[in-house]
């Protein structure tokens, strides 16, 4: 089955070849763990989940690597700002290993409550500093780097094609790449290696190095772990649309500049979730959690039906009334999927039907991830009154392979005691042939929100929400 994706690379969309047949190497920056993440970077890391799932679904063998950054690296993707990390130290008066512990265990629990199938490889910067820093030394022997005050820098200039992930080049000002500059630096574009001289003199996390103590830039980690499990030539990286200017840069610049080839056949990269039409960023105190999320009564999978409503190319605003309907769209297609789930009798659709419904799904998916147009594809099939509800819920359960949503996992919500109650009673005035008054309570209780359905072996019912 072919699979198209956009490359920022080549600023196009192209069908998907892999490098061994039936195989796949899936590359994804991960957290950086000194708080919790908020719901823009799930919304990156809800789309890789679906990069991931489509490739599968494809009959792929995909090996799928994140990185976990628990080194602090500084507050913006250049150079300059704090340290992520010493702030939180800080903030929870906690040792910097201790932060990195207690937000990784978080950030694994939002993935998990999100239906994120976990990476294959999970790599933590701490655990590869001696990895990190033999790239490093085989950059120097490269004549891609420079030594100043024991800081150890990536040259640009021996770099020709640096820049061409965003259509910019050595020779640009690099207004998109840095916004302070470091005197130590003999172009605005190039990037630290390896901090042996910081403003963060005393400093916690450091290690011994050639160079000096001290600790590795962030672009390094992701280039030197990446190789180490995926090898010198990779399928495919992701990440959030703000690394494409300088962190995949410079992950390019320094691993093409070391291996002397093309490192990523394809670079795929997912859009802001935004809020009040700028983007959600801890730097600028405007974020909500998973946690915040589930303070306002909503589950994780309404976040993920949201994520799904819009393509992960395109920004998504976020508002509390958006995830109220995604959570009202949600929770309608769980009680229907669950009338088909229970329901009795034999399959009478055609074949011809049902595999039209596959094929209009999986083109939605194959198509550089079309999810809106997928779950439009679903919704069609929910409503269609010519498939049968077994046929449904065989379709359902395979479409939810690729969204994730937990279908198979869905069970009957507990209905208060009043409800209930009026259910038994109508099931007793049935068995003693009370239709009337029966029908009187089935339009009660449809008043109240609950479809009671009658079937020749019993009765059903399920709970109604506004579809959207």
């Amino acid at each position: 089955m072919d699979i198209y994706f956009f490359n920022t690379l080549s600023r196009q969309v192209e069908k998907f070849t892999p490098l061994q047949p039936g195989k796949v190497g899936f590359y994804a920056c991960g957290p950086t763990v000194y708080s919790s993440a908020h719901i823009g970077n799930l919304r990156t890391y809800v789309f890789e989940d679906i990069v991931r799932r489509t490739l599968q679904a494809a009959n792929y063998e995909v090996q799928h690597v994140m990185n976990v950054t628990d080194v602090g690296h500084l507050e913006s993707d250049a150079d300059d700002g704090d340290d992520k990390m010493s702030l939180a130290a800080q903030r929870e008066q906690k040792s910097p290993w201790e932060i990195a512990k207690a937000y990784e265990k978080r950030f694994f629990a939002d993935c998990e409550a999100l239906h994120l199938l976990p990476p294959n490889v999970i790599c933590r910067a701490t655990e590869h500093i001696e990895l990190m820093q033999q790239f490093i030394e085989g950059l120097q022997q490269k004549g891609l780097t420079y030594e100043v005050d024991g800081n150890v820098y990536y040259s640009t200039s021996q770099f020709e094609q640096y820049g061409k992930l965003w259509g910019g080049g050595r020779n640009q000002d690099c207004q998109q790449a840095r916004v302070e500059s470091d005197p130590r630096k003999q172009n605005p574009c190039d990037f630290v290696l390896w901090f042996s001289q910081s403003k963060f003199p005393h400093q916690i996390m450091k290690w011994p190095s050639p160079w000096g103590e001290g600790f590795p830039g962030w672009h390094i980690e992701c280039s030197a772990m990446a190789s180490r499990y995926l090898g010198e030539r990779i399928d495919i990286h992701a990440g959030g649309i703000d690394h494409v200017s300088v962190h995949h840069t410079n992950e390019i610049a320094q691993s093409e500049g070391l291996f002397g080839h093309k490192w990523v056949n394809y670079w795929l990269h997912g859009e802001f979730l935004v809020l009040h039409k700028e983007k959600m960023a801890k730097s600028q105190g405007n974020t909500l959690t998973l946690q915040t999320l589930r303070d306002h009564g909503f589950d994780p999978l309404h976040y993920r039906y949201l994520c799904l409503t819009a393509h992960y190319r395109k920004q998504l605003l976020f508002s509390w009334e958006a995830l109220q309907g995604a959570k009202n769209s949600f929770e309608a297609l769980k009680n229907r999927a669950l009338s088909w789930k229970f329901a009795t009798g034999t399959s009478q659709t055609s074949a011809q039907l049902l595999q039209q419904y596959r094929n209009t799904f999986w083109q939605a998916v194959a198509h550089d991830l079309g999810t809106p147009s997928a779950l439009a594809c679903l919704w069609d099939l929910a409503k269609d009154q010519t498939v049968s509800k077994q046929d449904k819920w065989t379709l359902i359960q395979e479409f939810d392979q690729i969204l994730g949503l937990g279908v198979a996992s869905f069970t009957r919500p507990q209905l208060e005691p009043h409800l209930q109650k009026l259910i038994d009673e109508r099931q007793h005035l049935r068995q003693n042939k009370q239709w009337q008054q029966a029908d009187q309570l089935r339009d009660q209780l449809l008043q109240q929100g609950v479809q009671v359905q009658d079937t020749p072996t019993g009765s059903d019912w399920y709970l109604c929400y506004r579809d959207e």
